[in-house]
This record gives C-alpha cells, structure tokens and sequence, in this order.
C-alpha cells in the first residue's frame, strides 16, 4: 500500500518563525498549508513540513535534498540569497568551494536556520 502514497520530509524546527522564513524568503519556497504544529511547503510538485521540537538541528546527517538540473546555478544562486555551503574533508566527503564530486553525482550541503542539514545534488 505504501508504493502508492506520497512521501513527505518532516524537517524539526525550534523556532518556527525563524524556520518559516528561511524556506519561504531565503530558499523561495511556497507554503501551500499552515497550522499551529506545522508548515507545509511545496517544492517540485512535492511537500514536505516543518514542526516544533526541541530536538531541530541535532541530526548529523542529510534531512532532505533537492535534485537539481545545474549544481553550480543552484549553488550560486543560494548563495545569493545568502545561504552559506558547508566544507567536508572527511573520509568519503571532501566538498571543494562547497562541492562534492561522486561517480554518480555532485553534491553540496547547507544548514537551515534551524542547524538541520540540506542539500541539492546533481545526478550525473
């Protein structure tokens, strides 16, 4: 049953205010519903929601990606609107100018207002 729903990205924020107005006036994004315990955002034909916790921006791992046609638009772009790219030297994630190269696609991370992490990826 489960192959015939839509799936959604629940993203936590502490400050919902805060967190409304990075997606909907830094990255551009259109509410299409709002309640007191949550906002919903479209993207792409797609919704996801933000919710009030205690626990935002604990996560050390990628909450939801974008996949865009032209990284190095999108990346330029978001910087504009003042989003700042994480850099990674990790073992398996090394990002250059905030880009990570894969055999399979190319990468760059930020965090929202609330410290979760985002990305938008290019498929090769």
């Amino acid at each position: 049953m489960l192959t015939d729903a839509p799936v959604q990205a629940a993203i936590p924020a502490g400050d919902m205010e805060r967190a409304k107005r990075f997606y909907r006036d830094t990255l551009g994004l259109t509410i299409s519903r709002e309640a007191e315990d949550a906002v919903h955002f479209e993207s792409g034909g797609t919704q996801f929601f933000i919710y009030p916790t205690s626990n935002a921006g604990q996560a050390p791992h990628t909450l939801a990606a974008w996949l865009v046609a032209d990284l190095d638009a999108e990346v330029a772009d978001l910087r504009g609107r003042g989003v700042t790219f994480e850099e990674y030297d990790i073992p398996g994630l090394k990002t250059v100018n905030g880009i990570a190269e894969f055999p399979t696609m190319r990468g760059a991370w930020f965090k929202d207002s609330e410290g979760n992490i985002l990305a938008v990826s290019q498929p090769r």
